[in-house]
């Protein structure tokens, strides 16, 4: 399993023209507004404040870059869906992150956070499109896995493993993990498919039939 030795902040990037010069593969975090990017990828890297919150919900808008063991970048996107954020700056997200999406190789997995507690929005299920469009290998986590009481939570993960068979089955989907910051149940098995994601690298393009 991957130990990651080293973490820091990178940069911001609010223009695809200003990202990190030395190409590296990278491990991405998406989900909505205060569904637990920072506290993810915190607990992750055995941090506390790597990754911050922003104090307004859906201000953060630059795509955040942090250099792991000096060989990884994990990519913070910006979170997404909260209402008070103008149409203009939701469009203008929406264009950056596709644009992202479309660079292909450096991406080795995503990470598609939802809230356990929580159906997908059409936000999450349009970026889980996105992610199956431009093939990008990707992990289903559900997020404060910790307030949900036990039997409730597995109701919960067979309903998303029956809603998304396909997904997992014939798609990009690696897998439907729970998650708790609390516990840190889930940590092990999110850095086993780090490690894979990173050893396999991409999927190949599938040949036009």
């Amino acid at each position: 399993m991957i130990k990651i030795t080293s973490a820091e902040f990178l940069q911001g990037v609010a223009d695809l023209r200003q990202l990190p010069k030395r190409e590296l593969k990278e491990v991405l975090f998406i989900g909505r507004s205060n569904v637990g990017k920072s506290s993810l990828l915190n607990k992750l890297c055995n941090r506390k404040n790597l990754a911050r919150s922003s104090a307004t919900p859906g201000k953060t808008r630059e795509i955040n870059y942090y250099l792991i063991n000096d060989d990884l970048y994990f990519v913070d996107l910006p979170g997404y869906g909260y209402a008070k954020v103008p149409e203009q700056m939701r469009a203008g997200w929406k264009k950056l992150i596709e644009d992202f999406l479309k660079r292909g190789e450096p991406i080795a997995l995503a990470m598609q956070l939802i809230d356990s507690r929580q159906e997908p929005t059409p936000l999450d299920l349009m970026m889980m499109d996105w992610l199956e469009y431009y093939e990008i290998p990707y992990v289903l986590v559900l997020t404060k896995a910790d307030k949900l009481p036990v039997s409730k939570l597995a109701r919960q993960i067979d309903a998303y493993k029956e809603r998304f068979s396909s997904q997992l089955t014939e798609g990009c989907c690696r897998g439907i993990v729970p998650f708790s910051v609390v516990s840190a149940d889930g940590k092990g098995d999110l850095m086993k498919v780090i490690q894979q994601s990173i050893k396999e690298g991409r999927r190949e393009k599938k040949e036009a039939v």
